[in-house]
């Protein structure tokens, strides 16, 4: 029975700014984010793990260096497939701006069918398809009685974990992935397993709800009697963050 540890990147610096990072290049680590890429590979020290694979972004590297450090045990291997969703247009764009967009809904509601705009976005239902394609290949290349982490990015992992649960990827949003969080997956010869996920090893407070955002002060009527639209109104709370967000922990 293949074990699969699926560890979302530590955060960075696009994750408190709320830009949808994807494929930017030198998109690193920030302070926080390195302190919980020793964290975590301090907490898998003991897990005995039969391949380290990596997308090839540079926060996940550097995530999966992390872990290696502590093993000595040389390099991670990357795998293209593992590399975080092509958002096209929307990429290096602020979460806040493109909740306006009318395509937000079709993501958050029925991401099956969402495609990003410009020439090189990708549809999720594509990225899922590559996502898995690389886990049942790694699976297949290490044999039955293997763990191995895969160190990859929110949405990447949401989709692979949907697929384990058969679920349909229009209900992907339900599920959460933090940054540096494990996601535990064990595949036997009839059905997948999801043994936990989203696991930070940190206290419960990260489980209770966060505090409201404070309210933005009443916009201004334009002449005729409309109300402006306030540029920083707040996510609907039932909103998936695009590309995972900068988790609950301060």
């Amino acid at each position: 029975m293949t074990t699969l540890l699926l560890l979302r990147h530590g955060r960075t610096p696009a994750n408190t700014a709320g830009v949808l990072a994807g494929w930017t290049p030198g998109v690193e680590l920030d302070e926080k984010g390195r302190a919980q890429a020793a964290a975590v590979a301090e907490r898998l020290l003991k897990v005995p793990l039969a391949a380290v694979v990596t997308s090839p972004l540079d926060r996940c590297r550097q995530t999966a260096a992390a872990v290696l450090d502590r093993r000595d045990s040389g390099d991670a291997v990357v795998d293209d497939r593992l590399g975080e969703c092509r958002y096209g247009d929307w990429t290096g764009q602020k979460i806040s701006k493109l909740a306006k967009d009318p395509m937000w809904a079709v993501v958050q509601q029925h991401p099956s069918a969402a495609v990003f705009p410009g020439p090189e976005g990708e549809a999720l239902a594509a990225t899922q398809a590559r996502a898995v394609a690389a886990v049942r290949d790694w699976n297949a290349r290490l044999g039955p009685d293997a763990t191995w982490l895969a160190c990859t990015h929110g949405d990447v992992i949401k989709a692979i974990v949907a697929d384990a649960l058969g679920m349909h990827l229009d209900l992907f949003q339900r599920i959460t992935a933090d940054p540096c969080s494990i996601t535990a997956i064990r595949y036997t010869p009839t059905r997948p397993f999801l043994l936990f996920g989203n696991d930070s090893g940190g206290d419960l407070a990260a489980l209770l709800t966060p505090p409201p955002a404070a309210k933005e002060p009443a916009a201004k009527k334009k002449p005729g009697g409309k109300a402006a639209k306030n540029p920083k109104q707040a996510l609907d709370p039932s909103d998936a963050v695009l590309g995972g967000g900068a988790g609950h922990a301060p």
